[in-house]
């Protein structure tokens, strides 16, 4: 295996000089650092990047905790990171974790072991002692789509509420009052808080859901397809309109509905949240509520590079990160007939 003197011998320069090649450094003419890299390809040579972060003392990692890969608001929340990691010569580090409090320790502590500085961690399941105690431990954690106050400097969230309060006026707007929401089971804040704003928009109105229409299940299209039957078998004759957890859920609903013969919109108007892009190439094309999730992800990892720079601003400052979902109308959702 080559080494960085065999790369430095070949190309006839110093140690050093191969050395700022590698590190991107300045003092290095173009004739010269094209040189150093066609031996570094030539030779095979990979620079230890362990041992160039214990010499420079300064990680060239992003580490970034999410719960499912497979998902596509997870994905789009890896992609938001990766592209800071990218723009900053940095590579994206990805630790899984199940929604359980030990896998997500798990996936935490390996991510510190690796020497990561800058993490990203969407966390449901551990308490908020073992999250701030994390935080004060590792300067450049950030958390992502979970408040806490004590370190909400530290925190990027949506506010969930403030968007089931959307979906709820905009059906109310078109002249919907007979309710159906089909909601996630997982015991986390999220869906709580979503039914909550879409409940108090109701009773706003003088209306609600009835308790037997409120159906909870896994937050996935089988999810979605599974509660659609449930609700079916209890009737819903007089139901226009149905708030449904995410995107997955809600294609999962209409895909059930068309099966019998319910159509969306004419029969039933459904809005989901979350806004993938799955949402845009459904049939009818989803009506949703907007989560910036790769925004978010891009802002979470930038606050996290800057908060490992104790020279920046936003090391001190105790900032708020909130942002409010949009509403975006497209087909599965119209006035009631």
């Amino acid at each position: 295996m080559s080494t960085i003197k065999d790369v430095a011998r070949v190309a006839n320069v110093s140690i050093a000089t191969v050395s700022r090649v590698v590190n991107k450094g300045p003092k290095v003419s173009d004739k010269t650092r094209e040189r150093v890299l066609q031996v570094m390809q030539e030779l095979g040579y990979s620079p230890n990047i362990n041992a160039r972060d214990l010499v420079t003392q300064k990680n060239t990692t992003i580490g970034v905790v999410i719960p499912d890969l497979s998902d596509p608001f997870f994905a789009s929340l890896a992609s938001g990171v990766d592209k800071i990691a990218r723009d900053n010569n940095m590579q994206l580090l990805l630790s899984t974790a199940l929604l359980t409090e030990e896998s997500e320790r798990e996936a935490i502590n390996l991510l510190i072991e690796r020497r990561c500085q800058a993490i990203i961690i969407h966390s449901k399941m551990l308490k908020d002692d073992e999250l701030i105690s994390l935080c004060k431990r590792v300067p450049g954690l950030v958390l992502i789509d979970r408040l806490i106050d004590e370190i909400s400097h530290k925190c990027i969230w949506i506010d969930n509420e403030e968007g089931g309060k959307l979906a709820a006026r905009h059906l109310l707007a078109l002249g919907h009052t007979e309710f159906a929401c089909i909601n996630s089971n997982y015991l986390i804040d999220d869906p709580k808080l979503r039914f909550k704003g879409f409940e108090q928009a109701l009773l706003d109105e003088h209306l609600k859901i009835d308790d037997a229409l409120h159906i909870k299940a896994e937050p996935t299209l089988l999810g979605g397809e599974l509660a659609t039957k449930e609700l079916l078998s209890i009737g819903i004759n007089n139901v226009s309109a149905i708030f449904v957890y995410n995107d997955a859920m809600a294609i999962g609903v209409i895909s059930t509905l068309e099966d019998q013969g319910i159509h969306v919109p004419e029969h039933i108007s459904i809005i989901g949240f979350d806004d993938v892009l799955l949402s845009r190439y459904s049939r009818p094309k989803l009506s949703t509520l907007n989560y910036p999730i790769q925004q978010m992800a891009q802002q979470a990892a930038l606050l996290s590079l800057d908060l490992i720079d104790k020279q920046s601003p936003l090391y001190e400052i105790k900032a708020q990160h909130c942002y409010v979902p949009r509403l975006v109308q497209r087909e599965s959702t119209s006035k009631k007939s």
